[in-house]
């Protein structure tokens, strides 16, 4: 299910980014006294009173300055609104109503989103310097003070009144399958290749995919989604205030909401390290994956290619070594069934239940072989484990003393439910719990 976005928007200095940072929890954005400091727009996760949201920390919007950046400014903010579900403007308290507010209020209007009005600044709560504000009729004003965390949960409970409560997301039959890579791997293609029609547009010039596009199709009497993503690239190569910054929200959006990834490198560059980090952030989410190797037919020699790929997968992919492959090319039909065969493959591995005697059976067998390191003569001693959670498969074990377990016996024991379980394709979990822990 894809976040409600909420953009913070207002002139330069009113104090937005203190506000970002005590909702996102973490000093994420840059606050100076000093205009203007917040050029590149800044995403974070953000949740209230049961509502998850994203919020986004925009530039400040001033419309008499004629320059470049101040330019791209506004176009980046411009995207924030119109992508907004909620947009909440600030204005300051202390310098009163301007006519920058003004112009700001007005260009706000031809946003369709709810837009909340926030005063900030009113360290004591003067709640006699919001009436003039009322001019700018944008409803009523809500007193804050970012910097002293005063009226800030007022705010967001009036933001939240705009969003709909999580909720368990209805079963959809359709598995969601999220393309995402570097631009111009050939994402666009494999997904017209698939679908059997051009449904989304492709060219050769990098990033083109701006948006994350859903395409709803049927495979072998399934229903599927495939999501088709902006191109993921390294933060060094965005431009601080390109369209870009948004299309990696929108990709990272789709990993998240996705039942399956499909990681499309492009096989005449090779593995790089952006490719790497990609999957570093798929694997974070937990979701199974099938890793697709596009214009292999560019490729010559490709068994000895094939195999100096595989080696480069064991080394840089040593985080996910269950990782699947395929070699494929969008343009001429190379293996591409072998795509979907792979998805359900890794699909059908990430939900995969384990009884709960067989998985003991297999933990037993496993402490006999190696048990817990022991620290200060104080020794774990394993009690019984069982699955909690598939996708990714998810297992608790109760011991006298989780504290002492490492991340090298966990790896340990993720290595023995691999061998004994066919779990290829997908992350596993392994915690360790107290005997009285839930």
């Amino acid at each position: 299910m894809k976040k409600p976005l909420v953009a913070i928007v207002g002139k330069p200095n009113v104090g937005k980014s203190t506000f970002f940072n005590k909702v996102a929890g973490s000093k994420i954005s840059i606050v100076e006294d000093i205009p203007g400091v917040t050029r590149d727009r800044i995403f974070a996760n953000a949740e209230w009173c049961g509502y998850s949201f994203q919020i986004v920390d925009t530039g400040g919007l001033d419309f008499n300055k004629e320059d470049e950046i101040n330019n791209r400014i506004i176009e980046q903010a411009n995207l924030a609104i119109d992508l907004a579900d909620v947009i909440i403007f600030f204005v300051d308290g202390k310098t009163g109503l301007t006519s920058h507010d003004v112009e700001v209020a007005n260009h706000l209007r031809r946003a369709t989103a709810p837009k909340i009005l926030a005063v900030n600044k009113l360290d004591n709560h003067e709640v006699e310097k919001t009436y003039e504000f009322y001019e700018l009729g944008l409803g009523d004003p809500i007193a804050v003070s970012a910097e002293q965390s005063k009226g800030i949960g007022d705010l967001l409970d009036e933001v939240v009144k705009h969003l709909k409560k999580n909720e368990k997301e209805e079963d959809d039959p359709a598995v969601k399958i999220a393309l995402v890579g570097k631009p111009n791997a050939g994402k666009s293609s494999l997904t017209n290749s698939l679908l059997g029609e051009n449904r989304v547009a492709v060219s050769s010039i990098a990033g083109t995919t701006r948006d994350a596009v859903d395409s709803p199709f049927r495979w072998n009497n399934k229903d599927y989604c495939l999501i088709d993503t902006a191109g993921l690239r390294r933060k060094s190569k965005i431009e601080p205030d390109s369209i870009e910054r948004y299309s990696v929200i929108r990709s990272l959006n789709a990993i998240e909401r996705a039942d399956v990834v499909v990681l499309v490198i492009d096989a005449s560059e090779g593995i790089t390290e952006q490719d790497v980090k990609i999957a570093g952030l798929i694997d974070e989410q937990g979701k199974p994956s099938v890793i697709v190797v596009n214009k292999w037919d560019l490729i010559e020699n490709s068994l000895e290619e094939r195999k100096k790929f595989e080696k480069q997968f064991n080394d840089d992919l040593a985080f996910m070594k269950y990782y699947v492959t395929v070699y494929t090319s969008a343009v001429t039909g190379q293996k591409l069934g072998q795509i979907m065969e792979k998805v359900n493959y890794v699909l059908e591995n990430a939900r995969r239940e384990i009884p709960m005697a067989l998985f003991n059976n297999v933990l037993t067998n496993a402490v006999s072989v190696t048990e817990p390191p022991a620290k200060n003569g104080r020794k774990v001693k394993i009690i019984f484990g069982k699955q909690v959670a598939t996708c990714p498969p998810t297992f608790s074990i109760y011991c006298n003393n989780a504290s002492l377990i490492d991340n090298s016996y966990i790896r340990y024991i993720e290595n023995s439910l691999r061998r004994a379980f066919n779990f290829e394709g997908t992350p596993i979990k392994v915690q360790f719990k107290n005997k009285n822990e839930n």
